[in-house]
């Protein structure tokens, strides 16, 4: 169900109250501790912010600038790409497994990282939100397993990208693609990348100001979307 105005789940969560997102750091935390719940998370997202720390830290908050992000209309599919999509192994669900997919995001190893910034109180917060209707998972298989997914949080025509992984050669961006679609078709405006990667960068995300990204969470957090774009197709498929 889209989380609009009129919905008490959106009403009766507290906003964020621990400093400016528009003058924090530009790429240092906004705010450090606090507790990490499915309150406090929507008050973050509404606000524009997003938590972001390693084990065994206080939770950090930030809100950097610049912003990534993308317009669902404008994602750049490679040739490689669109052939690899219409291979028919691939199938691409939606909300099916939402913590096995946090939890393989958590578990892969990514170039350049050590350890994981997914905590086990981040994974049951987020849970907690995916129970309520907020976070939403893309499960992609190939002939039947499960090998890439990502997941993130909607609120209203905005989708926040949490993370990815990939056990397959462009399986995340196939659930990446599959979703912007949904994205597209629902009436989705901005996807909230958080902060630049190239993987990213290459399917047309790109940096914006802080102001305008805050701007637009403002009136993006609050305009219920046309469809329900985490319902998986009766194919299953791409």
């Amino acid at each position: 169900m889209p989380a609009g105005t009129d919905s008490p789940k959106v009403s009766a969560m507290k906003e964020w109250t621990r400093g400016d997102p528009a003058k924090g750091p530009t790429q240092a935390p906004l705010a450090r501790g606090g507790k990490l719940d499915a309150d406090t998370l929507i008050g973050a997202y509404r606000a524009g912010i997003f938590p972001w720390y390693s084990r065994g830290q206080p939770v950090k908050w930030w809100s950097p600038d610049p912003r990534f992000v993308m317009r669902p209309a404008d994602l750049r599919l490679t040739d490689s790409l669109r052939k690899t999509m219409r291979k028919s192994g691939w199938s691409v669900t939606f909300d099916r497994s939402f913590e096995t997919v946090m939890r393989r995001c958590s578990e892969v190893p990514r170039p350049g990282q050590d350890g994981t910034w997914i905590t086990e109180e981040m994974i049951a917060a987020y849970c907690e939100l995916h129970r309520r209707g907020f976070a939403h998972s893309v499960e992609v298989s190939w002939q039947g397993e499960l090998v890439g997914g990502l997941y993130g949080v909607a609120l209203g025509r905005l989708f926040h990208g949490e993370s990815m992984f990939h056990l397959k050669a462009d399986a995340s961006k196939v659930g990446f693609a599959t979703l912007v679609a949904r994205l597209t078709a629902c009436g989705y405006v901005l996807i909230d990348c958080q902060v630049p990667t190239a993987h990213l960068a290459s399917l047309g995300a790109f940096a914006v100001d802080r102001e305008e990204f805050l701007a637009a969470v403002k009136i993006l957090r609050d305009e219920p979307p046309s469809g329900d774009a985490f319902v998986t197709p009766a194919s299953d498929a791409t």
